[in-house]
């Protein structure tokens, strides 16, 4: 009887060390795709911008292209601005200015406007819902855009979501309810606007976030599952050899 409870616990242990094992190498290899969807991403930003004509219209070669620079022309639709609120940048409060761009040339693709993110402006600390100065360049405009999707959304008190809300500051966006809201056709995601080619002294900063491969917490799992395979065997060869030997040798003393 005693042989046999051996060899459910050591049929046991082995069951939980392959499952504890096989987590941990699948979480090593999410960190080795992100890993390398990353790298690529950081050679798709370094490549020569693309002409106009080849942003994407459609969601999954948008995101095929993220990161990618592009040159784009066209005019402002400045009564579409919004701002997002609570967007710090380098230490300060803020907004992230958000306008529609009318592209010149949309060749095979019925969205003709994308929305660009094109800098951040800091908030009046005595007004929150005060509204910056923003310049508002008139006719068409050429832009060095990076190719990124809606800015990051912020949790919502209150359960209303960037569907639902109205004004010029929001919390969130999304650019399918703001193409019903604004009765145009939008491209998905977003552009970054970038300091090339910009006046300077239009005080919209573009220090935009990079995205990071965020491999980290998948080796901190996988250390984890590992862990717990090793502890499983510790477990295992205490309680089955050392535990019973320990109270062999105090049996023979006695």
């Amino acid at each position: 009887m005693a042989r046999l409870n051996q060899v459910v616990v050591w049929a046991a242990t082995a069951v939980g060390m392959a499952v504890t094992a096989s987590l941990g190498v699948w979480q090593l290899q999410r960190a080795d795709t992100k890993q390398a969807l990353h790298e690529a991403m950081l050679a798709r930003g370094a490549q020569a911008p693309w002409p106009a004509d080849r942003l994407p219209c459609e969601a999954s070669a948008w995101q095929a292209a993220e990161q990618h620079r592009v040159l784009l022309q066209g005019r402002w639709l400045h009564e579409h601005t919004l701002y997002l609120d609570n967007r710090p940048m380098q230490g300060r409060a803020g907004f992230v200015v958000l306008t529609p761009l009318q592209l010149a040339h949309s060749p095979g693709c019925t969205a003709s406007v994308v929305l660009v993110q094109r800098g951040w402006v800091p908030r009046d600390p005595r007004d929150r819902l005060r509204l910056p100065d923003v310049p508002q360049p008139e006719g068409d405009v050429t832009l060095l855009a990076r190719i990124t999707w809606a800015p990051s959304r912020l949790m919502s008190l209150g359960g209303h979501g960037a569907e639902t809300e109205q004004g010029l500051i929001r919390q969130n966006v999304d650019p399918e309810a703001l193409a019903r809201e604004w009765g145009l056709r939008l491209r998905p995601g977003s552009l970054q606007q970038l300091d090339e080619g910009v006046n300077s002294a239009d005080g919209l900063l573009r220090h935009w976030w990079q995205p990071s491969a965020d491999v980290g917490k998948h080796q901190a799992y996988a250390a984890q599952w590992f862990g717990m395979a090793a502890a499983l065997l510790g477990l295992c060869v205490w309680s089955q050899w050392i535990r019973p030997k320990g109270r062999a040798l105090s049996a023979a003393k006695t």
